[in-house]
């Protein structure tokens, strides 16, 4: 692949995220790639959908709606199966991860003897910028990073990461079932018994407290876990 060529399909799962969707869509159309946005609004309450519809309605290239909220995962399927690009990457619909990191995320697919099928943009491998993070909450994302590789047989630095770009027809062949948080752990399950090529590119990343609208949480660590042990063991 070329990365003149390249084609970038751009997966935002969008709830409640009426104070930065507008920011983002701008982020990642200056990220200097041709981009394909496709936002999936997952039941948004917030004005996000009125937003979405009346003022962002032409800087997106589809944009998609749940009646209700099912979660990021289905958000997600729902979006992988609209993308037409070359490479699909999820975005969040906040501000932590910053879109000019597809430069480096599109290096394993193109450049030498590139042979990407999945590329995972890591916060812990230490690049240009790192921003620290809270203790807890960063073991956390390490605990359940090291329980997936136990398991997965991969060295992964962070699993729990948004920035997964994936070759488009590596992630519409897989099937996937998890309609929250536990998408992570499922998508990493099964690209480790495809014996996908995956890679980690260090990516910037800055966090938002739960006050400034954070939405996973403990519960959703204890499904983590339980995925963990589902996608691997038992399918």
């Amino acid at each position: 692949m070329k990365k003149e060529e390249l084609v970038i399909s751009v997966v935002i799962p969008c709830y409640n995220e009426v104070k930065t969707i507008g920011n983002v869509i701008e982020r990642v159309r200056a990220c200097g790639l041709k981009t394909e946005i496709i936002i999936v609004d997952d039941g948004s309450t917030d004005g996000t959908r009125d937003l979405l519809k009346k003022e962002l309605s032409e800087k997106a290239d589809r944009i998609l709606f749940h009646k209700k909220n099912m979660g990021k995962g289905a958000a997600l399927r729902h979006g992988f199966k609209a993308a037409t690009g070359d490479l699909v990457i999820v975005q969040d619909a906040d501000m932590e991860y910053d879109p000019q990191d597809f430069n480096e995320l599109i290096k394993p697919f193109i450049e030498g003897e590139a042979d990407a099928d999945v590329v995972y943009g890591s916060r812990y491998l230490r690049g240009d910028r790192f921003r620290v993070d809270g203790f807890y909450h960063e073991l956390g994302n390490r605990m359940l990073t090291l329980t997936s590789n136990i398991f997965t047989d991969l060295s992964l630095t962070d699993m729990e990461t948004c920035y997964k770009m994936f070759k488009r027809e590596v992630i519409q062949s897989i099937p996937l079932c998890e309609n929250r948080f536990g998408f992570e752990p499922e998508v990493t399950a099964k690209v480790a018994k495809r014996r996908l090529r995956l890679y980690e590119i260090p990516i910037s990343y800055h966090p938002r407290t739960f006050e400034q609208g954070k939405k996973i949480g403990w519960k959703d660590a204890f499904r983590t876990m339980f995925c963990i042990l589902k996608y691997n063991l038992f399918q």
